[in-house]
């Protein structure tokens, strides 16, 4: 079995959907944490894009290879570990899963700007734009509790960390964006209950995403004033 090092950031939700999916398999591996405000030259010899996670494979004879992009990493994880299956075996329903992993990382972008937004109109364009998606994700949920019904997928492993924000968020101000979404906020609560996704981030994840609200003047926090 090749032995997996994960390059990590304490607070990026793209490496937390690859540690979910390491740990919903039971695959052990080593978790390397940097500063990405200072990034070592070593790390930036191996990531191309000089962003995180990167997941770096040493297998039998010792070479290492270096994988960029989460979902590719993800994708990797589910086709060559065991334990339990994170993708569909149905090839229509594998591909819907992954345009739906997209879709959450195109909320992530959304959710970039509504946290990093420092005056109202900017912060309720992206709190809008935040709101509309999670009612098309709401139109395609089932009777969970898992995305696709009872087995977790990669889809929960993507949607995981999104969710998670509003953990903090939720402290500060009420964003108004589950209001009409109960599925949705069903299959948050699930995930916020799944081991894998607790296991995720360091237990000083709070006090680390609010500071970077505070580093990045906020407009969230003069709604929480």
């Amino acid at each position: 079995m090749a032995a997996l090092k994960l390059i990590s950031h304490k607070l990026c939700p793209y490496v937390q959907r690859a540690v979910i999916a390491l740990h919903e398999k039971g695959v052990p591996f080593e978790r390397i944490d940097i500063d990405l405000a200072n990034k070592p030259d070593w790390f930036l010899k191996i990531s191309p894009l000089g962003k995180v996670p990167v997941l770096v494979v040493t297998g039998d004879d010792g070479k290492e290879v270096a994988l960029f992009e989460s979902n590719v990493i993800c994708e990797y994880i589910e086709e060559t570990q065991g334990g339990a299956k994170l993708h569909p075996q149905d090839a229509l329903t594998r591909a819907e899963h992954r345009a739906w992993m997209e879709f959450g990382s195109a909320i992530l972008g959304d959710l970039w700007g509504l946290e990093t937004a420092t005056d109202a109109a900017t912060f309720e364009s992206k709190r809008q734009a935040v709101a509309a998606k999670f009612v098309r994700v709401e139109a395609a949920l089932g009777a969970g509790p898992f995305f696709a019904g009872d087995r977790f997928s990669l889809v929960d492993a993507v949607f995981a960390p999104v969710f998670r924000y509003f953990d903090l968020f939720d402290q500060l101000t009420d964003l108004a964006v589950f209001t009409h979404t109960p599925k949705l906020r069903a299959w948050r609560s699930a995930l916020a209950q799944q081991p894998s996704v607790r296991r995720a981030v360091s237990p000083d994840y709070p006090a680390l995403l609010h500071a970077f609200l505070v580093g990045h003047r906020a407009h969230m926090l003069k709604l929480a004033a």
